[in-house]
């Protein structure tokens, strides 16, 4: 079996810094969290002037990526009322984001982390997260 990395600083700083490239495109101040395979924090870059809410929305989002091994957007859909999954931004502690912005990051196979963003409208967020998940995909 091939041995998983594990999502670490150094590789988190290059993909903070591919997602700021993306965000300055759009103009919109963003912040981009980066969480490890069990959900600790690797690195939460706050760009200048970003929404201080941002800062918990990317954290969740990240984690919600992690926790269900899938893109927050996948989860639009399905939690909208009298969907299959309606009330599951309420579990959790109210951790689970359902809306886009947070990917997870995966290598051989696994889910080694997240990538969560927020700070401009979920279009937005996105492209800043696949922008970073691009970078990432291009280290394995």
């Amino acid at each position: 079996m091939d041995r998983v990395e594990k999502l670490n600083l150094k590789t988190a700083k290059k993909l903070i810094d591919s997602a700021e490239q993306e965000a300055k495109k759009t103009s919109v101040q963003m912040v981009i969290s980066l969480l490890d395979d069990g959900g600790n924090l690797v690195a939460t870059h706050r760009m200048d002037d970003a929404w201080l809410a941002s800062i918990d929305i990317a954290h969740n989002k990240a984690w919600t990526s992690v926790a269900l091994k899938m893109p927050t957007s996948d989860l639009e859909e399905a939690t909208v009322p009298k969907a299959e999954l309606w009330g599951l931004n309420t579990t959790n502690q109210g951790k689970i984001v359902v809306f886009g912005g947070g990917i997870p990051l995966e290598k051989g196979g696994k889910v080694i982390g997240a990538i969560g963003v927020s700070g401009g409208a979920v279009p937005q967020d996105v492209q800043v997260a696949e922008a970073a998940v691009k970078t990432f995909e291009k280290e394995k």
